[in-house]
């Protein structure tokens, strides 16, 4: 049983907390990269017997009306960090990042987080409101907002500005479901908000939209207006269905590279201002505390970003020889053109392929297949995008940012394979 496993929400005290320095000589072990080839076993056909599943009928086509994941997934699902926060209503939910493949996240598995609870509204009595600094206010039933003209399908990922928000202060939380889960990238279905203002008519004064939520907490953020008009979404849909429930059932805002937060779910109002709002989630929280006492506001953007999701403490690695290193990288500013992989804690980069679609603001999977002969390994992984900008490690963002905040961290993860395949979170010192 890994450490990850033994602990009731793999958090913190699940491993011991330290800071490991880096000693040459390390990669003198490894197995040169991609070298291997797999060779698969010969069964003997008269030894193999038919497996039991294949002598009786299985289940009928209509067995389960809504698909489900096999039985034998049933691990694979969102956890809690219970101390995290007071109360479920206003918690994080994190994606099994280290169970998946491919860029796109299953609606079942997209991280969630609450501020006042999951609203419940029948779609007969939504309503979504166009109004203030607008020539005509106007109100949307649902079924209006999927008449508008200019549908789109965009896949966007949404990361919370807290995501690895505990590895300030160094590695805490063992396993990246809890040190990156607070993201998920899925195709939406929409209409892009500036149809909505364009009906309604900005006044010439206008520069900032407020978004409000219809949940109990009354989630409200303000979003230059230039943001809105460029590729906001007032989105219905995730990956070809309708939006989950707790994923803001039955329109949310999308906001595109942008922090999570701006991403109202429940949208029941754009208002249109001439300066930001001032609201709770833009002052006291979601800025940015630097050493020297002042916060940062408006650090909209989630720069570029990557991690190696196996191997990694929840996904160890369990053979020598051939291996498929696998990760993910996302950018806010742009499109992910390359990442980068250390097997020895950053003294060595090998370029990883990038494999399916790389768009913009969307999440993007990488490999790299290598040969393991049972050496530790210090596992990172460094992206890039398409205007220049490289992934930092952690020293140099404290450097600039000091460890204050929990929002925007960014900097390169470290995982420690051990010798017998066990992995957890370190830092490199």
């Amino acid at each position: 049983m890994s450490e990850i496993e033994s602990s009731p929400d793999g958090a913190k005290g699940a491993v011991n907390r330290r800071r490991i320095l880096w000693a040459a000589g390390l990669g003198a072990g490894l197995a040169g990269v991609g070298a291997g080839r797999v060779r698969a076993a010969e069964p003997d056909p008269n030894i193999v017997p038919v497996p039991e599943w294949s002598k009786t009928l299985g289940a009928g086509v209509n067995a389960n009306p809504y698909g489900k994941p096999s039985p034998f997934e049933k691990d694979v699902v969102r956890r809690e960090v219970t101390w995290l926060t007071a109360s479920s209503e206003s918690s994080v939910s994190f994606t099994p990042l280290y169970a998946l493949d491919g860029p796109i996240t299953p609606n079942g598995l997209c991280f969630v987080r609450h501020h006042g609870g999951e609203a419940v509204i029948p779609p007969d009595k939504y309503r979504l409101m166009i109004h203030g600094m607008v020539d005509k206010p106007l109100v949307f039933t649902l079924e209006d907002v999927k008449r508008m003209p200019g549908r789109v399908n965009r896949a966007y990922f949404l990361e919370c500005a807290a995501n690895s928000g505990m590895e300030w202060r160094g590695a805490q939380l063992n396993g990246c479901q809890f040190t990156h889960g607070m993201i998920h990238n899925v195709y939406y279905t929409g209409v892009p908000l500036r149809s909505f203002l364009e009906a309604a008519g900005v006044k010439p004064k206008g520069k900032w939209v407020l978004a409000e939520g219809a949940d109990a907490a009354g989630m409200t953020r303000s979003i230059p207006l230039e943001k809105a008009m460029d590729d906001c979404l007032v989105a219905f849909g995730m990956n070809g269905e309708a939006l989950r429930p707790e994923q803001g059932y039955p329109v949310r805002l999308v906001v595109p590279g942008w922090e999570g937060n701006m991403w109202v779910k429940w949208l029941r109002r754009i208002k249109v201002g001439d300066e930001p709002w001032g609201q709770r989630e833009e002052t006291s929280k979601y800025t940015d505390l630097l050493a020297n006492g002042e916060a940062r506001r408006h650090t909209f953007v989630m720069d570029a970003k990557s991690v190696v999701t196996n191997p990694s403490p929840q996904a160890p690695l369990l053979h020598k020889g051939p291996n498929v290193l696998s990760g993910i990288a996302w950018s806010g500013r742009g499109t992910i053109k390359r990442v980068d992989v250390s097997l020895d804690g950053g003294r060595n980069w090998t370029t990883a392929r990038i494999e399916g679609p790389a768009t913009p603001m969307a999440m993007t999977r990488f490999y790299l297949d290598f040969d393991w002969n049972g050496q530790e390994l210090m596992v990172q992984s460094r992206a890039m995008d398409d205007t220049g900008y490289v992934q930092p490690t952690k020293a140099a963002l404290r450097k600039i940012r000091g460890v204050n905040s929990i929002y925007h961290n960014n900097g390169i993860q470290t995982w420690l394979v051990r010798g017998n395949g066990e992995t957890e979170n370190v830092e490199v010192g």
